[in-house]
């Protein structure tokens, strides 16, 4: 394993940062609604919960709601369990696979898909994936007991699926440790300009406006939030500890692939990120300025 000294500064992170899109664009493109409903799955957020959580198994709500951290439970548990009783999760695993298919060929295009480029940054993915860890991380550890799909595009997908998740349960740990509860973790997200915007949070989290006000309210008497929603300078360095927090907890795969791996899938990685940005991949409803 390389030292993490050969590493630059945020390598990981940036690495992270260009991955990620390939990631999540498919829960908000049309064909993992129409993948779903074909299963019987008609309702968005159920879908959302069924999609991500299925690696685990038909787990009951409380389950999925400890996981995922800044769901309202009440959220959840709307659609969990009984989501699986309308599709198993193998089900949804399959006709998650399929939207990611159909997706990205819609987005990125069969050049890309079949490029060396694609293959190379499925390989390099997939060998920083190597260096993930299982415990204490339950969505990923879940996703590492998939198979991996043998189209380029696809094992490149699920690769970033891993290190997505690998991040995001070391990311929770961060939060726990700082003392963040899920809406005042979204609160600061937000107001830190780099998550979704109070439309989107609403939209997909399930939190009222009385739990958002309340929130800022406390993170207002920590000394966290200004008056008018901004970070104050405490709440701007409590973000950056939190990120360094989740660097340090999630390094080892980018330790695994080594320095010259990861500038390389960082370089691949945000072209393909690129054309997915310019198809329309995100909503801007959600993520822009409100």
């Amino acid at each position: 394993m390389t030292s993490s000294s050969a590493l630059p500064e945020r390598a990981g992170r940036h690495c992270h940062n260009a991955l990620n899109p390939l990631h999540s664009a498919h829960y908000f493109a049309p064909e993992l609604a129409t993948e779903l409903t074909a299963v019987g799955v008609e309702n968005s957020r159920a879908g959302y919960l069924a999609a991500r959580s299925a690696p685990m198994g038909a787990v009951g709500p409380g389950t999925v709601t400890a996981a995922f951290y800044s769901f309202s439970h009440e959220l959840v548990a709307q659609h969990v369990p009984q989501v699986w009783t309308v599709a198993a999760p193998q089900v949804v695993l399959d006709a998650r696979l399929r939207a990611v298919d159909g997706s990205l060929r819609r987005q990125l295009g069969a050049e890309a898909l079949a490029s060396p480029e694609m293959a190379e940054a499925a390989k390099l993915a997939l060998r920083a994936a190597e260096g993930c860890t299982r415990y204490s991380r339950p969505l990923y550890s879940a996703h590492a007991d998939l198979p991996v799909p043998d189209a380029p595009h696809l094992a490149y997908w699920h690769a970033a699926t891993l290190l997505r998740e690998h991040r995001g349960d070391g990311h929770l740990i961060a939060l726990m440790d700082a003392e963040l509860d899920p809406v005042e973790a979204l609160v600061t997200h937000t107001a830190s300009g780099r998550g979704m915007n109070y439309r989107g949070v609403k939209a997909t989290r399930g939190w009222s406006d009385e739990e958002l006000t309340a929130a800022q309210e406390r993170l207002r008497g920590r000394g966290l939030l200004t008056a008018g929603g901004e970070l104050t300078e405490a709440g701007v360095k409590l973000r950056k500890d939190l990120e360094r927090a989740t660097d340090r907890l999630d390094r080892a795969p980018y330790e695994h692939l080594g320095a010259a791996g990861v500038a390389r899938l960082t370089e691949l990685a945000g072209a393909f990120a690129a054309r997915l940005m310019e198809s329309g991949a995100f909503p801007a409803a959600l993520f822009g300025k409100e």
